[in-house]
């Protein structure tokens, strides 16, 4: 499928939920208005939220994860993401790795991926605030080092967030499409996430989460993949926010892991 197709599916794809999956007005539900300086963390958890950084404001996010796998080696990676509102309700995303991977001894760039984020009704009675995110991965890691996969990523993210009471619930779904022969990368991927979080005391808070991956054939292929993860954030003021945690698998090849990162709203750049 090329890129001119990709994008009449997903532009389809909107249209549908729109106006099938979301006939009624929701305009006059009572839905708040977030700080356009306050932080709005996508991290630790796999899982994103319906949330959009406000038009003309920046906010990154970065953070470190170590994998542990078996026979005590280790591998990291330092995930950055830039988040730019370019309209109401519409976010671009853009994501730049650094990996160094298992039973490598250098560190590298990998995969760069971009996104946009677009909010299609706020307040739905079932759905929440719901969102999607297409996105592209190009291939501009290593083949060599393992940094990068080699392929170009079609993926298509669904995403519903709730308010209950003080806690926050996020329900992701995601499927991606890759180029090559599969023997870098399963050629389809598809992900699961429920993701809730919450003020814990004062300043700090909590995440907590569950995720999969279904299993892929193919050369490259895996068994399904559970875990959960697990940890505190801390708002050291409105728009910096701190976090880490753990990743404990629960089925198939998820090392166990911990991580670290900070989100920084930087604020309004352009208008």
């Amino acid at each position: 499928m090329n890129c001119r197709s990709v994008a009449r599916v997903l532009v389809a794809a909107s249209m549908f939920l729109t106006f099938t999956i979301f006939p009624n007005d929701t305009r006059g539900q009572s839905v708040s208005t977030p700080d356009p300086h306050e932080a709005q963390p996508e991290r630790p958890t796999v899982a994103t939220h319906a949330g959009t950084v406000a038009p003309g404001w920046v906010e990154f996010e970065a953070g470190t994860e170590f994998d542990r796998y078996a026979a005590r080696s280790w591998g990291w990676s330092v995930p950055v993401l830039s988040k730019s509102g370019i309209a109401p309700r519409v976010q671009l995303n853009i994501q730049a790795p650094v990996v160094r991977p298992v039973g490598n001894a250098t560190a590298g760039v990998g995969d760069v991926a971009l996104g946009v984020k677009w909010r299609v009704v706020e307040g739905a009675p079932i759905l929440g605030n719901f969102a999607i995110l297409p996105s592209l991965k190009y291939p501009s890691g290593s083949t060599s080092s393992g940094t990068g996969t080699g392929t170009t990523d079609w993926s298509l993210l669904v995403i519903s967030s709730h308010d209950l009471g003080p806690i926050a619930m996020d329900v992701n779904a995601g499927y991606t499409r890759r180029s090559g022969n599969g023997n870098a990368a399963p050629r389809n991927a598809t992900v699961w996430t429920t993701s809730f979080g919450g003020p814990a005391h004062g300043r700090l808070g909590w995440v907590a989460e569950l995720y999969g991956y279904l299993g892929t054939s193919g050369p490259s292929g895996s068994p399904p993949i559970e875990a959960f993860l697990s940890g505190p954030t801390i708002q050291l003021r409105k728009s910096l926010v701190l976090d880490a945690g753990y990743i404990a698998p629960i089925a198939g090849p998820q090392p166990r892991a911990v991580y670290a990162g900070v989100v920084y709203n930087v604020g309004r750049v352009h208008r």
